[in-house]
């Protein structure tokens, strides 16, 4: 064979073969990374704001979301269908609070979790979970600790609690945080409809980043400031952001939603939008815990 032939024919494979690497790159390029919310509150109407942020993120953050809830109802403790979309997760949020979901249930999350993926949780996820002493999966009633790195539960040596129904509290930001990503937009101080959890002293996890304090107002105690939003590493290795605000009141907040859309882009590695696309309209009423 001639050398020009042979040139030719080499090159003809070639070709074929960069144009397939150009297209593999392009397509994971143009991948839409996926958000997986998992709801079931008995009290602060997770299933209801956050399916608001989960189509904000798709119609102007090039987001993908899979949206699961408590089934039947918000009340139902043990069953969440679907978790099996935490398999292709990038990132999942929880809004939970005192589950007792089956073990096959709990192996979808514990999977996810293994993989050291980023992990974003609310308020009463510090005590997702609530199965009797004794019970096989006990050890999940910690999942705030492991996970989130907030206290492992409601109560106990952790002394996790909070200010009382009738008080509310202003947030700040944390000075040396100001300039956190996602801070960005932020503008403080802003007064939540949440009553301020109590996380310290123990928590959040050493070495977890601080960026907004709260302070209890009108309290049925003596009240400390606590911090109400923090990031950091959980114990699988996987990026955390956490916050102890939650209540549907907040989330009508341009504040609150700002850090939460910031905060979600940063679990994803993508940069923090400058540009706020503009305030959600949500209006979700609170309603008392079963």
């Amino acid at each position: 064979m001639k050398i020009g032939h042979l040139f030719l024919s080499v090159l003809f494979v070639l070709i074929p073969y960069q144009f397939s690497q150009l297209a593999v790159a392009q397509s994971a390029k143009d991948k839409k990374p996926l958000v997986v919310f998992v709801t079931g509150d008995h009290e602060y109407s997770g299933e209801e704001t956050l399916p608001i942020i989960a189509a904000e993120i798709e119609k102007n953050y090039g987001m993908k979301t899979i949206f699961l809830k408590a089934s039947p109802d918000h009340n139902s403790e043990k069953n969440i269908p679907g978790l099996e979309a935490l398999k292709d997760a990038d990132l999942a949020v929880f809004y939970l609070r005192w589950r007792q979901l089956p073990a096959d249930q709990l192996a979808l999350i514990d999977e996810y979790l293994k993989k050291g993926k980023p992990v974003m949780g609310f308020r009463t996820t510090t005590h997702a979970f609530n199965f009797p002493k004794g019970d096989a999966s006990e050890k999940w009633n910690a999942f705030g600790e492991f996970a989130l790195n907030s206290p492992p539960g409601w109560g106990g040596a952790a002394k996790h609690t909070h200010y009382g129904h009738n008080s509310s509290t202003d947030v700040t930001i944390i000075p040396e945080q100001a300039k956190n990503p996602i801070l960005t937009g932020v503008t403080g101080p802003f007064h939540a409809r949440s009553w301020l959890y109590r996380v310290l002293p123990d928590y959040p996890v050493k070495e977890s980043t601080w960026l907004l304090m709260g302070k209890s107002v009108n309290p049925d105690k003596e009240a400390i400031e606590n911090p109400v939003a923090w990031t950091g590493t959980n114990s699988f290795g996987g990026k955390i952001f956490m916050t102890t605000l939650g209540h549907p009141e907040d989330f009508r907040l341009e504040p609150f939603q700002r850090l939460v859309i910031n905060a979600i882009h940063w679990e994803l590695g993508m940069k923090v939008p400058k540009n706020w696309t503009g305030k959600m309209d949500i209006q979700v009423p609170y309603r008392e815990a079963k």
